[in-house]
């Protein structure tokens, strides 16, 4: 068993020395390591570590169902100023492995909160750390790519470096992982919550449905649910799993596919299949993140892995038929190959970071799909017309 010595920012080489004992660590499998405190659960969690911008959203961050098997470090220093509460949560259950912070968290101060994050945290089991240099390890990510690692937290400082190192290398990566299975629904169910107003909350959605949407549960969000409800839309939603004909029994006038962790590849050996079969019928169909690379895939076309993701709330992507620039919220590790695609589908959207697919669409069906978060939980606004031209889609198909 090896103590951590007293550093609050390590790395094997070494770094500046603290007085106080840390109580956390990430152990990258690189050998790096990073010596803070820890707070929420205890214990020790092997996962990816990526790194997030967004300065605000950050329990829809760590209940968005797209984290799982992911550590997130957040570049923005203040994180849990302003507690937790039921309102905010993506799902029910939070997928993410572990939390990574500069500041220690403070005592929250809005008038929402319904508790402290460190509470919130330790009740669902996800490791929090602090007191890190957040910035080398953005950096790190940024350099060499997204790395595994495992997080720990044990209040007495005591952390057997050599075994979390070698539980950091034999993680095998988020690549060949179907993870969606993971995080999707058991069970069909009915949506009819519409988005949040301020400061009524939530309302069911009034009046007789303009739509019906079957929304393909590979880890969906709430929000997205909502905007779906907000442009009156009847939502069912299904597992991962339901076949084809599970979901055109509902007789949809459109069908969602969510996002989702995990590789679009694996997910799409069973999920491409009922995909190109919805897309056959020409229902339209509308994709994001997960859903839209799976998209790529029924059509033909190719994913991969990218060196450190999209994470983040300020993500500008250019719009290449109207030439508009949207600020986009993003989530995502793996991309569409845009040179894969086939020629009846165009690539729409592109990330103006680094020019990689932020959006395709068929020309010859009512088929389109982006890379980013419309429902912008948290993020700007400028997305939220992509749900109405999905409706627009279904009200031209009903005829």
């Amino acid at each position: 068993m090896t103590d951590a010595p007293a550093s609050s920012s390590a790395t094997a080489a070494g770094a500046a020395v603290s007085r106080a004992k840390p109580t956390g660590v990430l152990v990258l499998a690189g050998g790096e390591i990073f010596y803070g405190h820890g707070f929420g659960a205890t214990g020790s969690r092997v996962a990816e570590v990526c790194f997030n911008t967004a300065m605000t959203g950050y329990q829809e961050i760590l209940t968005d169902p797209s984290y799982a098997g992911q550590i997130v470090c957040f570049t923005f220093p203040h994180i849990g100023n302003v507690g937790a509460n039921l309102e905010d949560l993506e799902a029910k259950t939070p997928a993410v492995r572990g939390l990574i912070v500069k500041a220690p968290v403070t005592a929250p101060s809005n008038y929402r909160s319904g508790g402290t994050l460190p509470d919130w945290l330790a009740a669902r089991g996800i490791v929090g750390l602090s007191g890190i240099d957040t910035r080398r390890l953005a950096r790190l990510i940024r350099e060499n790519g997204m790395p595994n690692g495992v997080i720990a937290h044990d209040p007495a400082g005591n952390f057997d470096i050599d075994a979390l190192l070698a539980e950091a290398r034999a993680w095998p990566g988020l690549e060949g992982m179907d993870l969606a299975k993971d995080v999707t629904a058991a069970q069909s169910y009915p949506w009819t919550e519409t988005p949040w107003v301020w400061n009524d909350g939530y309302a069911a959605r009034e009046g007789a449905a303009k739509f019906k949407v079957v929304a393909i549960d590979y880890g969906i969000k709430s929000n997205i649910l909502r905007e779906l409800a907000g442009i009156g839309a009847d939502v069912t939603v299904v597992p991962a799993s339901a076949s084809a004909a599970d979901i055109l029994r509902h007789k949809p006038n459109g069908v969602f596919l969510s996002n989702g962790p995990g590789d679009p590849a694996a997910t799409g050996a069973y999920a491409v299949p009922i995909i190109k079969a919805l897309i056959e019928t020409g229902t339209p169909v509308f994709g994001i993140c997960l859903g839209h690379q799976m998209l790529a895939l029924a059509a033909g076309g190719q994913t991969k892995k990218m060196t450190q993701g999209h994470h983040g709330a300020n993500h500008p992507v250019k719009d290449m038929v109207t030439g508009k620039v949207e600020i986009t919220s993003m989530n995502h590790g793996f991309t569409v190959d845009a040179a894969s695609l086939p020629a009846n589908v165009s690539e729409t959207h592109v990330s103006l970071f680094d020019g990689s697919n932020a959006g395709i669409a068929w020309s010859d069906k009512p088929v389109f799909g982006v890379q980013y978060h419309p429902e912008a939980s948290p993020g700007p606004h400028d997305s939220h017309y992509l749900f109405h031209r999905f409706a627009d889609l279904m009200e031209k198909k009903a005829g």
